[in-house]
């Protein structure tokens, strides 16, 4: 690849940029999680603790999650056999950022039930998020040992062994997650970002599209696709993907950015100082005092064009 046209554009283009970290599953249904109600006998405490349950379910439907936890926490107590308790505690307990507290709801749903294939997966999940990639990857073998058809727990295997640099085996995860999950934009996102580091352009630019078809509002996947277009000089089209990032994300700092970058190639400047300003101030707020200093040299550059 061009190292001048490399320059034109932030080292961090082809990062893995901020977005949801782990593709929790969906809260399942009461009647999907009810799997010790098939126990031959039960305790007196059992249906009290299936009601809290789904309490808890309806309150997490409502956006109440401080009250879904307590709901879920007392299932847990009444029944501690009710894997669906704790699993749906880990579940909101990530959701709150409790990261811990979820490893341990999601461990005690697995020994529960060794065969809770999506509390394994979740338990990866949460354990990916807390860089514990060793435990992560466990985990997740035993889920995708239990189902070879869940996708979230390829995709999570895919975040595992991609952030150990085991592009090829990350490549393969994100595509049976794609194949099992197929309304899921997060594994195409992912599968374009290995692509990027690989400097396959056009394997990344087909993922990020397809990322974008599922979720049209997913800002880093049109961002990273207007990247490939700025390299590629396309930049019309580069353009408009970055104005879809930031319509998609208004304080996406980086859309304005890659905005500014193709206004100063078409040599539009008045354009460029406004986007370019508006991205420093953002990253300003962020407190990413690096990509404040370069939009601030980029935005120079806009401001006094022909000194260079």
């Amino acid at each position: 690849m061009n190292p001048t046209l490399r320059q034109r554009l932030h080292r961090t283009a082809f990062c893995l940029l901020p977005s949801a970290f782990c593709l929790l599953a969906p809260v399942p249904s009461l009647a999907a999680e009810t799997i010790a109600q098939s126990l031959p006998s039960l305790q007196p405490t059992q249906p009290v603790a299936r009601e809290q349950l789904k309490q808890g379910l309806a309150l997490i439907q409502q956006g109440k999650l401080p009250q879904a936890i307590a709901a879920f926490r007392q299932a847990a107590q009444l029944d501690p056999q009710l894997a669906p308790a704790h699993y749906n505690l880990g579940l909101a307990l990530r959701q709150m950022g409790e990261l811990q507290q979820a490893v341990d709801a999601f461990y005690r749903a697995t020994q529960t039930d060794p065969q809770f294939a999506l509390a394994f997966a979740n338990l990866g999940a949460a354990l990916l998020e807390g860089n514990n990639l060793p435990q992560a990857r466990t985990y997740l073998t035993k889920a995708l040992e239990l189902d070879p058809l869940l996708g979230v727990a390829h995709y999570n295997y895919g975040l595992v062994v991609a952030k150990s640099g085991e592009r090829e085996l990350a490549i393969a995860s994100f595509q049976n997650a794609i194949r099992f999950s197929p309304n899921a934009p997060e594994p195409a996102y992912h599968l374009g970002m290995i692509y990027l580091q690989q400097e396959n352009l056009a394997e990344a630019k087909k993922a990020f599209e397809q990322a974008i078809k599922i979720s049209p509002r997913y800002p880093e996947a049109h961002y990273n696709l207007g990247s490939i277009l700025f390299y590629q000089e396309e930049l019309d089209a580069a353009l408009d993907a970055f104005r879809q990032a930031a319509v998609a994300n208004s304080n996406y700092a980086n859309a304005y950015y890659g905005a500014g970058l193709v206004f100063l190639q078409q040599n539009r400047f008045s354009d460029a100082q406004q986007v370019l300003q508006y991205a420093r101030d953002l990253y300003q707020l962020q407190g990413n005092e690096q990509w404040v200093a370069n939009a601030e040299q980029l935005l120079q550059r806009a401001r006094n064009p022909y000194s260079q």
